[in-house]
C-alpha cells in the first residue's frame, strides 16, 4: 500500500517563511531544491522570502550601491554552488562559480548593466557579485518544487503559533520559519551615545561605526581635516567614496598612480591600534599550495575538556603558523636556508611558546645557533624513538635556531611582529614617520606580489585551517565566554583579518597616490581621540604632536551584540523568551555584551528555558555554531557553509514531508 493510499485526505500545502533574502537564504534554498525529490514526498510548498532589500544579494550585495566599491576576493575564489569537494548527504548540483559565470552566461548580463567583466584574478566590483547572486536566485527559483513569494518589507513579529507579521500588517501562517538575518544593525553603545552628544553640543561631525556604504558622509567638508580611526575594509570604502566618489580620478604613468583631486575631498588623517593598513591580498598563486589539515592545532591536541586560550590554544597557533611558513620556505626556497628541514622540524616540535596575552612585539634579540649533532642511537633492546636532540626550546632559544637556519630576517616568521609592525616605535618627526609608512606599504605591495615569498601564502592557508579548528572548539563549548569574545572574536579575528582579509593591492597603490596628493595622512598607532576646546584631538604615542579636526569617523563595523540589535523581530523574540542569547561577563564582572543567538547542533532555535523549537531555524553571523558566515566559499574547498546548508535543508524537507519519520519524531 502506498503512502497516498494510506492517507485518504489531501495533505494541505506547507508554508515556509525565510526572514532575510541574502546569499545564505539563496544557498539554503538551492540545497532545498536539490533534496526535494528524495524527501518532500510530493507535498506542495509555498515559500515566502521577507527582506526590505532585493532577494539574492540582500542588503550587503544589493545593486543600489556605488560601482566604485570592490570585493575583497578574487573572481575565481567565489561560488555559491556545491561541487565534488562538498561532503554532504544531499545530491551535488554543480553550477558556475563567479569566474565561470562571468566568462559565460554572465557576460551578457554584465554588459547590459554597464559593467566590465572581471578576469579570474581580478577583484570585482560588488555590483558584479550583485548580478551573479540575482542570477543564482532566478535559477534557484526555477528549480524549486514550490511557489515562491517575495515581500520587500521587514518582518516585525513572530507569534507563538508561528505567524510572521510584516510591517504592512500582512500575516503569514508558517509551518517552519528560517531566520537568516545576516549582519544586524545595533543600538549605539553608551560610549557612542556620549560621543554623539558631546559632538552635537560642540557643533562637530561624529560618524560612529557603521556600514560605510550606508553612512551619510555629507558632513565631511571639502579640504577640511577629518580624523579617521580604523585602517581596514571600512576605511578603504570611506577612502574610495570621499575621493573618486567625489569626482577625483587616477592617472597611471610607468606603473605609478597619480591622483587628480576634484577639490571636494577632505583631508583624511588615519590611524588605528596597529597604525598600518591591512596587508594587501596576495597577487599570485602557487600550484599545489592549498589549505591542509592542521599539524599542531588539532582536535586531538585540544582534547574534549575546557580550554584556556592563552595556555592551551595560543601556543599551538604560534607553532601552526610557524610550521606552515617554514615548511614552505624550506621546501620551495631551499637556497635561502642553512639547515635540513627534518632537523628544523625537530626544533619546531621542541619549541614551547610562552603563553603571552600581549599580541605585540616579541621583545628579544637573538644570536644564531647551528643544529646540534645527531642524537645517539637508542640502546640495544629499546624500541622507543630517542628524544629530540634540541631538548625543550624557549621562545629565545627557538628564535636563535631560526636565526641560524634562516639567515635573512625577511624570511623569518614571528607572529607578534607580523601583528604589530609599529610596536615600540617612537618618532619625533611626523614627516619621517609618514615616509617610514610609505616605505612599509611599498614593501608590503612588493612582497605580496612576489611568488618567492610563497611562505606568506602558506600562512594564509594555515589561517583558514586554524579558523576551522577554533570554530569547532567554540561550537563544542570548550572556550569560556570571555576567551571566545576577547581572545577569538576580537584579538584572533583581528589578526586574521589584518593578514588574510586585506584590500586588493590596487587599493594600497591608491592609498599611496592619495598620500602623495596630500589627501591621506598617517596618524600613527594606538590612536587616541578626545574632544578639547570644541575640536577633536588625536594623539599617537608613536608620533610626536597632535591632530585637530572638526570631524571624526570611526571607520569600523559595529561590535556584534545580539542583545543590542535594533531589529524589532529579534527584540520581540528575545523579550518573550522565544530566543535565547546570554549577556556575557568576564571573570572580573566586566560586561562583554550580548552573545550570539543560541541554536542547537541542527541550527534549531533554543528558547530561554533551554528547550528547542523544532520548526524555527537560525543561520548567520549572529548565531552560535553557524558555519560559513565569514564570507563566500571558494570553489573545490568543501566549504562548511555548504555542509550546514545541506543539513538544514534536509531537516526542513523531512519536517514538511507528509509522513514523519520515527527518528525525526524522537529527535524533536
Amino acid at each position: 500500500m502506498t503512502v497516498s493510499e494510506m492517507r485518504p485526505w489531501k495533505v494541505p500545502p506547507a508554508t515556509v517563511v525565510f526572514v532575510g533574502g541574502g546569499p545564505r537564504t539563496v544557498g539554503l534554498l538551492e540545497r532545498f531544491a536539490a533534496g526535494a525529490e528524495e524527501l518532500l514526498e510530493g507535498r506542495d510548498v509555498h515559500i515566502h522570502v521577507v527582506d526590505p532589500y532585493p532577494v539574492g544579494g540582500g542588503r550587503i550585495w544589493r545593486r543600489e550601491q556605488s560601482r566604485l566599491l570592490w570585493m575583497n576576493s578574487m573572481t575565481s575564489d567565489i561560488t555559491i554552488f556545491t561541487d565534488e569537494s562538498v561532503e554532504c548527504e544531499g545530491p551535488i548540483v554543480p553550477g558556475p562559480d563567479l569566474a565561470s559565470w562571468v566568462a559565460g552566461e554572465g557576460a551578457v548580463i554584465l554588459e547590459k548593466a554597464g559593467l566590465e567583466p572581471p578576469g579570474p584574478m581580478d577583484f570585482p566590483p560588488r555590483l558584479v557579485q550583485a548580478e551573479y547572486l540575482a542570477w543564482v536566485w532566478e535559477r534557484v527559483v526555477r528549480d524549486l518544487p514550490a511557489t515562491v513569494s517575495t515581500h520587500r518589507e521587514r518582518a516585525v513579529e513572530l507569534t507563538a503559533d508561528q505567524r510572521v507579521i510584516l510591517e504592512s500588517g500582512t500575516e503569514i501562517a508558517a509551518d517552519a520559519v528560517v531566520l537568516a538575518l545576516g549582519y544586524l544593525d545595533r543600538l549605539p553603545t553608551a560610549s557612542e551615545s556620549a560621543w554623539a552628544a558631546q559632538a552635537a553640543d560642540a557643533g562637530l561631525t561624529y560618524i560612529p561605526p557603521g556600514y560605510t556604504a550606508d553612512v551619510d558622509l555629507d558632513g565631511l567638508w571639502p579640504q577640511a581635516p577629518v580624523i579617521v580611526r580604523g585602517f581596514g575594509q571600512a576605511f578603504v570604502d570611506l577612502m574610495v567614496l570621499l575621493t573618486e566618489g567625489r569626482g577625483g580620478w587616477y592617472d597611471e604613468c610607468d606603473g605609478l598612480l597619480t591622483y587628480r583631486p576634484s577639490g571636494d575631498e577632505p583631508i583624511l588623517y588615519v590611524g588605528s591600534r596597529r597604525g598600518v593598513p591591512y596587508h594587501a591580498k596576495l597577487g599570485y598563486t602557487v600550484a599545489g599550495t592549498k589549505p591542509v589539515p592542521t599539524h599542531y592545532l588539532t582536535k586531538e591536541a585540544l582534547g574534549d575538556g575546557p580550554l584556556d586560550f592563552d595556555r592551551d590554544v595560543l601556543p599551538l597557533i604560534e607553532k601552526e603558523l610557524a610550521y606552515a611558513h617554514y615548511k614552505q620556505l624550506f621546501g620551495a626556497h631551499s637556497e635561502r636556508v642553512r639547515m635540513p628541514w627534518e632537523e628544523f622540524a625537530k626544533a619546531l616540535d621542541s619549541w614551547t611558546p610562552v603563553t603571552a596575552q600581549d599580541w605585540g612585539h616579541s621583545g628579544f634579540d637573538v644570536e644564531p645557533v647551528a643544529a646540534p649533532s645527531a642524537a645517539p642511537p637508542p640502546a640495544r633492546g629499546t624500541t622507543a624513538a630517542p628524544p629530540s636532540a634540541w631538548g625543550q626550546l624557549t621562545d629565545a632559544a627557538f628564535a636563535a635556531v631560526v636565526a641560524g637556519a634562516v639567515p635573512d630576517p625577511v624570511d623569518r616568521f614571528v607572529r607578534r611582529e607580523v601583528d604589530r609592525p609599529l610596536d615600540g616605535l617612537r618618532c619625533a618627526d611626523r614627516e619621517r614617520f609618514e615616509q617610514f609608512m610609505v616605505e612599509l606599504i611599498e614593501d608590503d605591495l612588493l612582497r605580496r606580489a612576489d611568488p618567492s615569498c610563497s611562505a606568506d601564502l602558506a600562512v594564509f592557508n594555515a589561517l583558514l585551517s586554524v579558523y576551522s579548528v577554533l570554530s569547532r572548539a567554540i561550537t563544542d563549548g570548550q572556550l569560556s565566554d570571555e576567551d571566545r569574545v576577547r581572545k577569538v572574536e576580537r584579538e584572533w579575528h583581528g589578526f586574521f583579518s589584518f593578514v588574510a582579509s586585506g584590500p586588493p593591492p590596487r587599493r594600497l597603490e591608491e592609498l599611496l597616490a592619495l598620500h602623495r596628493a596630500g589627501i591621506v595622512r598617517f596618524a600613527g598607532p594606538d590612536l587616541d581621540v578626545a574632544i578639547d576646546n570644541d575640536e577633536f584631538v588625536a594623539r599617537s604615542p608613536g608620533v610626536a604632536g597632535e591632530i585637530r579636526a572638526r570631524a571624526f569617523v570611526e571607520a569600523r563595523l559595529p561590535s556584534p551584540d545580539v542583545l543590542a540589535a535594533s531589529d524589532p523581530l529579534l527584540r520581540g523574540l528575545l523579550g518573550s523568551g522565544a530566543l535565547a542569547a546570554d549577556e556575557l561577563f568576564a571573570s572580573d564582572g566586566t560586561s562583554l555584551g550580548g552573545g550570539q543567538l543560541k541554536a542547537d547542533s541542527r541550527s534549531r532555535a533554543v528558547r530561554a528555558d533551554g528547550s528547542v523549537h523544532p520548526a524555527l531555524f537560525l543561520l548567520g553571523p549572529s548565531v552560535s555554531g553557524s558555519a560559513g558566515s565569514s564570507g563566500f566559499s571558494r570553489p573545490h574547498f568543501n566549504g562548511p557553509g555548504f555542509r550546514q546548508n545541506d543539513a538544514v535543508a534536509r531537516d526542513l524537507l523531512k519536517l514538511l514531508a507528509p509522513t514523519v519519520r520515527k527518528e525525526e519524531r524522537h529527535a524533536s
